[in-house]
């Protein structure tokens, strides 16, 4: 892929790498700094042990959110979770929808950085709006779930975390945007019910082959999987997904993570068992039923003919609600943001850009 963007990240990546393998065993080293910028609970909320000290929050939310985007003159809109309407075809950085949570973080990289940075990059798709044939409670969700707050706050935890510089205004883009691959990771949410167009479906097509990666989250049960793993069919048909336990280097490349799978899973904090024991694979960390085959998480891949990881995809965990709500729910925080989320985001992040 030729881009000067990409080049720099992944070579800063690179770079930084070995310096940051001392986090490995934990995330103790990041200590005693509040965060004014992050939360107005400041008194109580002190960075110690890992990455903070204050919970994070759900990820699904009331009728308000979602539906099927509306198409006016003026662009496609969306109403999201908090109840705020973004146009799809203008919004280009998570910085510019607000906070529905707690606030998030505002950073600036010294002069010199502005392009030798990782930028998260969230794809804007569109769901099947159809309710025949495919029905499911997680219908009206849609790309935008968690967003923007996951984004911004994984994006301040990596730069903290390690010697990555990260763009502080991440990106949203179409896969359709000329830009696409200025961004050699892009992150997808809450895909079960994607379509793409035939143009979106070549567009992802030639940056995958070009060198780019996708890192897929946050979708649920049988149904979804097999949507989602449909629509990927057009896009890189005659692939087959290969099945990863936590012996792949993926849960080892900064954090060691190598524990069995059902100890990683993140349950949405909406939805959350309190007395969910991940040490019991038969437990259920939801109070609900999220569909036929929502019982096991699963992490998947797809890999090229060099055996380069194209795609990699959580499957029935929340991950990302281990990013978007700090500071509601200390109790949540302490159990899977920082010990599951964060490093297990940050060991994809990792994986993905150095392989």
């Amino acid at each position: 892929m030729q881009r000067t963007k990409t080049r720099a990240s992944v070579e800063s990546i690179k770079r930084y790498s070995a310096s940051s393998l001392h986090n490995r065993a934990s995330l103790n080293q990041i200590t005693g700094e509040t965060r004014t910028e992050m939360t107005r609970r400041t008194s109580r909320l002190l960075l110690v042990a890992t990455v903070l000290t204050a919970g994070i929050g759900l990820a699904q939310f009331g009728p308000r959110s979602g539906g099927v985007s509306r198409r006016a003159e003026s662009g496609r809109y969306v109403r999201i979770e908090g109840g705020q309407v973004v146009n799809e075809d203008t919004v280009r950085t998570a910085r510019e929808t607000a906070s529905h949570s707690t606030d998030t973080p505002t950073w600036t990289n010294p002069p010199g950085f502005e392009h030798d940075v990782f930028t998260f990059a969230r794809v804007i798709f569109q769901s099947d709006s159809d309710s025949g044939w495919r029905r499911g409670w997680g219908r009206r969700l849609g790309w935008w779930v968690d967003y923007p707050d996951a984004d911004l706050n994984l994006s301040y935890r990596l730069q903290q975390l390690t010697s990555i510089r990260t763009e502080p205004d991440c990106r949203v883009l179409k896969l359709t945007d000329p830009d696409l691959c200025d961004y050699p990771l892009l992150y997808l949410e809450h895909a079960g019910y994607m379509r793409l167009s035939d143009e979106e479906i070549s567009a992802l097509r030639k940056y995958l082959a070009g060198g780019g990666a996708l890192f897929v989250n946050d979708f649920w049960s049988r149904q979804e999987w097999e949507g989602f793993a449909d629509e990927i069919a057009r896009v890189l048909p005659n692939r087959s997904w290969a099945e990863l336990d936590t012996d792949h280097p993926v849960f080892q490349s900064v954090f060691d993570l190598r524990e069995p799978m059902h100890r990683l899973r993140v349950p949405t904090m909406q939805f959350w068992n309190e007395e969910f024991d991940p040490h019991d694979p038969q437990s259920s960390p939801h109070d609900i039923f999220r569909g036929e085959g929502c019982e096991t998480m699963h992490v998947r891949a797809l890999y090229d003919d060099h055996q380069r990881m194209m795609i990699l995809v959580i499957h029935n965990s929340d991950v990302s609600d281990g990013w978007e709500r700090e500071g509601e729910n200390d109790l949540y925080f302490n159990r899977f943001s920082e010990k599951i989320a964060y490093p297990l985001g940050i060991n994809i992040i990792f994986y993905l850009m150095t392989h």
